[in-house]
């Protein structure tokens, strides 16, 4: 025996002798992972570790409400967000009817919340819902520039109100720190081609109890326009039981995990069947009082993201792009009165009445970001939400409705 494998046998001796052993984490061929500045990139390929048959199917529920239901407790206009209690009762923001509808965990209606107006437990449009441990309701309400805070019956409890800062979707976290996205949609422009002088702001804001900004975390991409700038970064976002933060990319290939404390854990991408190029950049235009903002072109991927108990990362993903027919619009239009105040209504432009689709899949991750695999979906869904084994999709902008699903192992 040569000494070198003299030498590797009394190794492999050793250590077999003493217990020692050595987790190597395998390469798979549908992925590549690089360390990038001390932080895990995941680069994936082909459809993920399941192949053809995903591991996890998805059994109906229930469904909770329709655009065109009999029923006033269930007829939802621009569903928004569903929370969860720990009882498992149902909390549904119906923003377009400025109202929480509550239901039982069997979808029983138990109560309604809210009102149009600007009074406590009064909202214009709300645009988020989350629940914290004690089962109040933290209502993001943008155009009233506050959150709201109710009880699990309704009452108001406190009002956090904001003057400089535009509102978007809200969590809770197990401190009581609130965790806040960008809001998708913003009015506040330098122009169309003016380049930023200050330090770009980040992805999340964290505040605390009061709505006082701790600290912002993530990184955004510089496109030397603003109006490309912010739609570039638009972001998602969700936290686990954990309060880490978990970012997808409307505009980008990009999913992200952070920890509790902000740091940046991993990123992935995986192959698209379409690209993400910049096709036109948009422009803001004003004339007198008026401002008039088209919208960059591009390609859209990420739409919502969910983590399962698992720590799984569900991302609600194009499939292809929508064609013409299937593409709904958000039209939006603000009025101000002689008197100063504001007036605003939101309505859906396009086929409401066209209801399934294949343009649209679930993609599952693992919690290092390595993509499992995919599960197709025959219909138009917005947002979705994970509590416990139960996976809520909310079709917002055409059927106005919330579908229930178990999921189960296979």
């Amino acid at each position: 025996m040569k000494p070198r494998q003299r030498f590797m046998t009394i190794l492999v001796g050793l250590i077999l002798a003493t217990g020692l052993m050595f987790k190597i984490a395998p390469q798979l061929a549908g992925q590549k992972v690089e360390i990038i500045n001390g932080v895990r990139v995941v680069h994936n390929r082909g459809k993920g570790v399941w192949g053809k048959r995903p591991a996890v199917k998805l059994e109906p529920v229930i469904k909770l409400g329709d655009l065109d239901s009999p029923d006033e407790h269930t007829a939802f206009y621009l569903p928004a967000a569903v929370a969860i209690d720990r009882g498992g009762n149902i909390y549904v923001l119906d923003s377009g009817n400025n109202r929480i509808q509550k239901f039982s965990p069997d979808g029983k209606f138990l109560a309604s919340f809210g009102r149009f107006g600007q009074g406590p437990g009064e909202f214009v449009y709300p645009g988020w819902l989350d629940i914290d441990s004690a089962g109040n309701l933290y209502v993001a309400d943008p155009h009233n520039q506050r959150i709201q805070v109710l009880g699990p019956d309704g009452k108001d409890i406190k009002t956090i109100k904001f003057t400089d800062l535009e509102i978007g979707k809200i969590f809770v976290a197990t401190n009581g720190n609130l965790i806040m996205e960008e809001p998708a949609i913003g009015f506040r422009f330098a122009g169309d081609d003016k380049e930023r002088t200050e330090k770009l702001p980040g992805l999340i804001k964290v505040m605390d109890p009061t709505g006082k900004v701790i600290k912002e975390i993530g990184e955004r991409l510089d496109m030397k326009n603003e109006l490309l700038t912010n739609t570039i970064n638009n972001a998602v976002i969700t936290l686990d039981e954990h309060d880490n933060i978990y970012l997808v990319f409307p505009y980008q290939n990009r999913i992200e995990k952070y920890s509790a404390e902000g740091e940046l854990v991993w990123r992935a991408d995986r192959e698209l069947s379409y690209n993400l190029e910049v096709e036109e950049k948009g422009s803001v235009e004003r004339k007198g009082s008026s401002l008039s903002i088209r919208a960059p072109k591009i390609n859209r991927s990420s739409l919502s993201v969910a983590v399962d108990s698992q720590c799984r990362v569900w991302v609600l993903t194009l499939a292809r792009q929508l064609k013409k027919g299937e593409q709904v619009a958000m039209g939006v239009t603000m009025s101000r009165s002689a008197s100063g105040g504001d007036t605003i209504g939101y309505k859906v432009q396009g086929d409401t009445d066209l209801r399934e689709t294949d343009a649209l899949k679930l993609e599952v991750f693992d919690g290092e970001g390595v993509l499992l695999g995919e599960i197709p979906l025959k219909m138009f869904v917005d947002h979705i939400f994970i509590y416990g084994d139960r996976l809520f999709m909310v079709d917002k902008l055409r059927g106005a409705s919330v579908y229930i699903f178990q999921i189960k192992e296979m």
